[in-house]
């Protein structure tokens, strides 16, 4: 993770640095002039560029910060930031999961029932909402009856 939080480091500096040399480089070349008879703002700066360069350089800071910050946390190295690691130290327990379920695509679905009744109307949305309660609660309780029974 030390290598990763690095990394992201050097990709903040670096869009701080390309959103410094665009706007320098808009207001040298004037694009807004060049492409228009009549120029909007007067200014020059192609400020789409420049904001987009400096939020691409904070998001990559808050990335960065964040997993700093769980790298100091975790108290140790990962098996995938050692050198003399092998494959089978960075195997653990990923989760239980049921691979003969239905149950999750079936709520799948209900869900996007329901956000397709948010785009194309309201009345699908009525719909979708039973079939969804119906897909959480199959789910939540498909260990508690039938084969796999506990």
């Amino acid at each position: 993770m030390r290598a990763n939080a690095r990394l992201f480091w050097i990709l903040t500096g670096f869009f701080f640095l390309l959103a410094v040399v665009y706007t320098v480089w808009s207001l040298l070349f004037d694009a807004q002039n060049l492409a228009t008879t009549a120029s909007i703002t007067g200014s020059g700066i192609d400020w789409v560029g420049t904001v987009a360069l400096t939020l691409a350089g904070v998001a990559s800071a808050l990335i960065a910060f964040y997993v700093g910050r769980t790298h100091s946390a975790q108290g140790g190295e990962l098996p995938e930031d050692r050198i003399d690691a092998e494959i089978d130290d960075g195997q653990a327990e990923q989760g239980f999961f049921s691979p003969w379920s239905w149950w999750p695509i079936s709520l799948a679905g209900s869900l996007a029932l329901v956000f397709l009744g948010f785009a194309v109307g309201f009345w699908l949305v009525l719909f979708a909402l039973p079939l969804l309660a119906l897909a959480v609660t199959g789910w939540v309780y498909e260990y508690y009856r039938g084969y796999f029974a506990h």
